[in-house]
């Protein structure tokens, strides 16, 4: 669309404040990669293949409540496990139910700036939880080991969810993508591609190169520099697929922000996924759900419907924060609604069943509160969660409704 399409559509607005949330999330990356190398010169590896022992570990994955309370009492900490021997025994909760096409997902201690403090204990209890909801996550890296510990343990609760893993693809550091890419290759090894659904490579990375380098269109001369860069990884990601001869054959997608899809990586992609927030667009919440699916159709849909090989268009992201940092930026509004449980549950309310009957794919944003981001970046950050970081259900009422 153009520029005054975006203003139509109060997107101006959202580009700006996208393009600061994500240029943080550039630094998170980059300090990642410095601690990882710090951990490597101390000795620390982490394995490919979860090891019997991994169960055992005691990482902050593993904090997760099994029973607990939201704050008027009625909250849940999903699946409990009830046979310590056996993951796929687990009490099932009344008060969830399989309304979201997808959840958007990173077990808890996946960065490498957090010493790779993920478990299997942890990602098995997520996972209990995720099941009840959805049939399907995406995961937005590779890193500390996550793919092959949520293989693991969809393998150990025996449930029915499939993954879109992925890969973070960094400009001016192939070897980030190269420990991914050979990290999901072993994790494919050794779990099969049964529970895979794609492998999405790149998050963001188009948005992050665009505007760092001062630009706003991705399909600019700048774009198409850095779509050069993120293309080779894609085609050399379908080429290691292909290599390995699965029974099967594994889509390839690409993940950013809405507004900044390069069109020679739509034409080399299987699918894509869009952030799309209402939020960062200030719109009211009773509007919200109107506004992702209209931004959706008109700048992804639509688009990549003109193209020859018309990749299948997911939303990647979309929700409603529930809070704000109590230090650091802590205006609760974003110029028409307040950051609220109570406005959480009109936009799911008004979203979520909707899309489903429209056959809309999308993954919900996202499925527990994430305290590194509060802590570190204040605002909404850290508050987008279904879930509080205990994984307690917010005071909200999932919508009923059984999504495709």
């Amino acid at each position: 669309m153009t520029d005054v399409n975006y203003q139509s559509l109060g997107m101006s607005a959202a580009l700006e404040k996208q393009q600061q949330r994500k240029r943080r999330s550039k630094w998170i990356v980059i300090g990642s990669l410095i601690a990882l190398i710090v951990l490597i010169a101390i000795g620390v590896t982490v394995g490919v293949v979860v090891s019997k022992n991994s169960s055992e570990k005691s990482g902050s994955g593993g904090k997760s409540s099994s029973t607990g309370g939201s704050s008027n009492g009625t909250g849940t900490g999903g699946g409990t496990t009830s046979d310590p021997n056996d993951p796929s025994v687990f009490t099932k909760d009344p008060a969830l139910h399989k309304a979201f096409y997808g959840l958007a997902y990173t077990p808890e201690g996946s960065l490498p700036d957090y010493g790779c403090s993920n478990s299997l204990a942890g990602v098995i209890k997520d996972i209990q939880i995720i099941s009840q909801l959805t049939k399907r996550i995406r995961l937005y890296g590779a890193d500390c080991n996550q793919t092959a510990l949520v293989l693991e343990a969809i393998k150990q609760t025996k449930v029915d969810v499939e993954v879109f893993v992925g890969i973070y693809v960094v400009d001016g550091d192939h070897p980030a993508y190269e420990r991914q890419r050979d990290a999901i290759k072993a994790a494919i090894e050794t779990y099969g591609t049964d529970h895979i659904a794609g492998v999405t490579v790149g998050n963001e990375f188009m948005l992050n190169y665009v505007t760092g380098h001062s630009s706003q269109d991705p399909n600019s001369a700048i774009g198409n520099e850095g779509a050069v860069i993120l293309k080779a990884d894609i085609d050399e990601t379908r080429a290691m697929l292909a290599a390995m001869k699965l029974p099967k054959t594994i889509l390839i997608g690409n993940s950013d922000a809405g507004s900044y899809f390069n069109t020679e990586i739509m034409k080399s992609i299987d699918y894509g996924l869009s952030n799309v927030h209402a939020w960062f667009a200030n719109t009211t919440a009773e509007g919200a759900a109107s506004w992702v699916t209209t931004f959706f159709d008109e700048t992804n849909l639509k688009p990549a419907a003109l193209l020859p090989n018309n990749p299948k268009m997911y939303i990647a992201e979309t929700g409603w924060p529930t809070g704000t940092s109590t230090t650091l930026n802590p205006s609760p509004n974003n110029g028409a609604a307040d950051a609220s449980v109570p406005n959480l549950q009109t936009f799911m309310d008004t979203f979520v069943c909707q899309a489903n009957t429209a056959g809309i794919g999308y993954f919900y944003f996202e499925f527990v509160d994430e305290e590194w981001k509060d802590t570190k970046y204040g605002g909404v950050e850290g508050h987008w969660g279904l879930f509080t970081k205990e994984r307690v259900l917010k005071d909200i009422k999932i919508p009923t409704c059984v999504a495709p």
